[in-house]
């Protein structure tokens, strides 16, 4: 049979006509498909931009049907989600990009952290301490250990802390010596409580070499070893508090002095209270001096005057108030009646105030119990600030 070069001749241009045809077609619906998208995804910016957050999510809703593939949009979406509250729809949302087999490894990892911090927002811990794990090794490693850090503080879970903290601290992510020893007098504490004042003591021994610059692991030792009976000890302790910490000496002021009666040695201890009060004057260290004072038959009739000597260098209502107990007024029937008052009055210049974000208490906290910041309680009265 002769093959006829004619059919050829007519195919080849049939073929090329219809091959233009087909690629106007797809060219001009992929051009249609890229204007709704992107018409979209700007309409839900304007929306965004100008805080109208309900039309800013149907929007990218809308973006995102049009285009199912593109992860920024659901990234967008899951963030504006998770803004909003709607935590189970940011799960969803990400959990879906996680599932895709074509995501990247940068976007998996930017997905998991998003998830860890839709768990996180809704507080369920559990779940972002796992998500949270997942993230070793990736960029998002230090913010993991950070949220993971919060977490185990707010659940009391020391052991897991001080891992963490250990881990962050030999990456260089800053220094965490003093929050370490916090999780070993938090440790401390509890063994106190259950009788095992020989483990908490072993504890709080390695917290200060963890951290000796630190105040509050002598400080809690002094009072466990006031516990075994050891005033002596509590002494030299406090001893010590005063010449490494001296800005914490008057929160242990009063074991101070109860524990240089025991043992005889009130002048030593006089005379270290009195060296610090001429240093920075405090109302607890001058309180300690005024039961020294009243102690003593001796100096007992000029132990008010010290409050006399403090109103000289402070203007401390609370000094005047302490002065004004032990005076005998014109009409003494009314006395009662005023100091009452005036102990009322000065009730919160007797307080301790978070220097991070000013909650008050009447006892001094290591970690706040309003911010969770730590060491962020001066060892001052509120007057005295």
């Amino acid at each position: 049979m002769e093959f006829d070069l004619t059919w050829i001749l007519l195919g080849l241009p049939l073929a090329f006509v219809l091959g233009w045809v087909a690629s106007r077609f797809d060219l001009r619906q992929l051009r249609a498909e890229n204007r709704r998208a992107p018409k979209a995804y700007f309409k839900g910016l304007n929306f965004l931009l100008n805080e109208q957050q309900d039309q800013a999510i149907d929007a990218f809703i809308e973006a995102v049907q049009n285009d199912p593939d593109t992860s920024e949009l659901h990234f967008a979406l899951g963030n504006l989600f998770r803004r909003r509250g709607e935590y189970d729809r940011a799960v969803r949302v990400h959990e879906h990009l996680l599932s895709r087999g074509d995501l990247s490894r940068v976007d998996r990892e930017r997905a998991q952290h998003a998830l860890a911090l839709d768990f996180l927002k809704a507080g369920l811990l559990d779940r972002a301490e796992d998500a949270l794990q997942r993230l070793e090794g990736t960029p998002f490693e230090a913010q993991a250990r950070m949220a993971l850090l919060a977490i185990y503080e707010r659940s009391r879970d020391w052991p897991h802390a001080a891992t963490i903290a250990h881990k962050m601290h030999q990456a260089d992510q800053g220094d965490f010596s003093t929050r370490q020893a916090h999780y070993l007098c938090e440790q401390a504490q509890a063994l106190t409580t259950q009788g095992d004042l020989p483990a908490a003591q072993a504890l709080l021994e390695q917290a200060i070499a963890a951290a000796p610059q630190a105040a509050r692991a002598r400080i809690e030792l002094a009072r466990l070893q006031h516990l075994m009976g050891r005033p002596t000890a509590v002494l030299d302790t406090l001893q010590v508090l005063a010449e490494q910490n001296p800005a914490a000496l008057p929160l242990a002021a009063p074991l101070l002095v109860e524990a240089a009666t025991a043992t005889g040695r009130v002048p030593q201890a006089q005379a270290l209270l009195s060296a610090h009060y001429a240093q920075a004057p405090s109302l607890d260290v001058l309180e300690a001096l005024v039961s020294i004072d009243t102690n003593d038959a001796a100096t007992r009739p000029a132990a008010r005057q010290r409050y006399v000597q403090h109103l000289d260098k402070e203007r401390s209502l609370v000094a005047a108030s302490k002065w004004l107990a032990g005076e005998k007024l014109e009409h003494e029937e009314f006395h009662p009646q005023i100091q009452r008052a005036l102990e009322h009055a000065v009730k919160p210049l007797t307080r301790y105030r978070c220097a991070a974000c000013g909650f008050e208490a009447r006892q001094h906290f290591w970690q706040c119990p309003g911010c969770q910041t730590w060491d962020s309680y001066p060892a001052r009265r509120v007057e005295e600030l």
